[in-house]
């Protein structure tokens, strides 16, 4: 099911994404701490839709599955969570600085 792009934003940028503006609209996700990841997904500017085979193809650069995808959108993963799941998954490392 489509969904509304500001929705798809606000989610995203809740989650530890920054935005970026070029071509395309980038988030980048960034850790708990503020580290920078390789972690990122794009939204057209023009499109006030998001297709759901966009959709699908966003989830995979994220590293969740569709329905998981929802869940960040909808606020019901949390931020935490969905670190913790890249950790997991060998998406991202977390570098822990000495005290």
């Amino acid at each position: 099911m489509p969904r509304d792009k500001r929705i798809v934003e606000k989610g995203l940028l809740k989650k530890g994404f920054i935005k970026s503006d070029r071509d395309h609209s980038f988030y980048t996700f960034h850790t708990t701490s503020g580290v920078k990841t390789s972690v990122f997904t794009k939204v057209s500017h023009g499109a006030r839709e998001i297709s759901d085979n966009l959709l699908s193809k966003m989830s995979h650069q994220v590293h969740l599955s569709r329905s998981e995808f929802n869940e960040l959108i909808d606020c019901t993963i949390s931020y935490r969570d969905y670190e913790q799941k890249l950790i997991l998954s060998g998406s991202i490392t977390v570098v822990v600085e000495p005290d």
